[in-house]
């Protein structure tokens, strides 16, 4: 049995509609929402929070849960009653929030580019799970449940170019060297 990877991120918008997005370098072809890992001793709102402002500098207030997104290995099988699948087995827990204030309250974490960007005009390169959170959260929807193959994370549909390696979970991006540095 492999271990599963719990995670959080946010969809932050702005007061204009914009959106918080962030690549892990200026290399990746790919934007994601901020987020990061979740830790033995919070919950998965307080470590959301905590995750964005590490990741992006911004400090931001949750206003609810968006929904629970799954993201399994490209050739997973279902796996037993009680078990989890093979890796990557990332659950993330993704929110809606706003920022708390008009400026980012620090520096994104070093290699991480942080962009608003207006609803209406997303870049392309999303991930998988960042284009299914966005439109869930901008429709108003909570409470819900997706699964994601990673295999659909490699490539954006019709591009035919690999993506940027392996997909990364929110917990797997520049925020936990942040993270694991401030420990």
């Amino acid at each position: 049995m492999s271990p599963l990877t719990w995670a959080v991120a946010a969809v932050v918008t702005d007061g204009s509609g914009r959106l918080l997005l962030c690549r892990r370098s200026e290399g990746a072809r790919r934007w994601g929402l901020p987020g990061g890992r979740l830790r033995h001793d919070e919950s998965p709102a307080d470590a959301a929070v905590r995750a964005v402002r590490a990741e992006t500098g911004w400090a931001v207030e949750l206003t609810d849960l968006v929904g629970l997104y799954r993201i399994t290995g490209p050739d997973a099988s279902p796996p037993a009653a009680g078990r989890c699948g093979g890796r990557p087995d990332v659950l993330v827990h993704v929110f809606r929030a706003g920022p708390a204030g008009v400026e980012p309250a620090g520096d994104p974490v070093a290699g991480c580019l942080v962009e608003w960007c207006p609803s209406a005009a997303l870049p392309g390169a999303l991930t998988p799970t960042t284009r299914a959170a966005v439109a869930d959260a901008l429709a108003g929807r909570s409470g819900v449940l997706r699964h994601t193959r990673a295999a659909d994370a490699l490539t954006p549909p019709g591009d035919g170019q690999p993506g940027d390696g392996p997909p990364a979970p929110p917990g797997q991006r520049a925020s936990e060297q942040a993270d694991s540095s401030s420990r």
